[in-house]
């Protein structure tokens, strides 16, 4: 019982972690089931999320295979169900608030700026990305291209929904706006 309990309060709080993506728990997956509670060796983990990338359905469908592991069929359920549940029931709760919130007069607002921080996130990105991946033997002759395509988005000062206009307005340039890269 003391194994469920723990498989209940690990993956319950690895699924807040993975609000963003699965894959931004998996540090601390690691640490927990590899590191603290020894359930899995480093190599399993591996073999365990390689298998949930091929499988269909959501990646993170491989904490069921550690769950198992531990406390058998059901410890599988318990990590999924502790897994899902609390993302889900925030995703619902956040879904019900957005729908009250219907008529608010900054709600549009706040739809187009969180699509631009999204379209930021991306070519942030992309950027650090091409930065790191220039150092392969294989990339230097795309890299001027790939720099060249991510540099043309510029986003380097303190508005980001004023760097990638979701009206496709162009942005205007402010002689007197401090600049401040954001990628080092």
């Amino acid at each position: 019982m003391k194994q469920l309990d723990d498989i209940a309060g690990v993956f319950a709080y690895l699924s807040l972690l993975t609000v963003g993506g699965g894959m931004a728990a998996f540090p601390e997956l690691k640490t927990l089931t590899v590191d603290t509670y020894h359930w899995v060796t480093f190599p399993e983990l591996l073999h365990f999320y390689s298998f949930g990338q091929l499988a269909p359905g959501p990646n993170m469908m491989m904490v069921a295979s550690i769950g198992a592991v531990v406390a058998g069929i059901p410890g599988a359920l318990v990590a999924l169900v502790a897994f899902f549940l609390p993302t889900g029931l925030l995703t619902l709760a956040i879904g019900r608030l957005w729908a009250h919130l219907a008529t608010w007069r900054w709600r549009p607002a706040v739809e187009r700026g969180m699509g631009a921080v999204s379209v930021a996130g991306g070519a942030a990105g992309a950027r650090k990305g091409n930065r790191r991946s220039t150092t392969c033997a294989v990339t230097p002759p795309v890299a001027p291209a790939r720099e060249t395509a991510t540099h043309a988005i510029p986003i380097n000062d303190f508005e980001p929904t004023m760097a990638i206009s979701p009206r496709n307005k162009p942005r205007t340039e402010r002689p007197h706006a401090v600049k401040i890269p954001l990628w080092h």
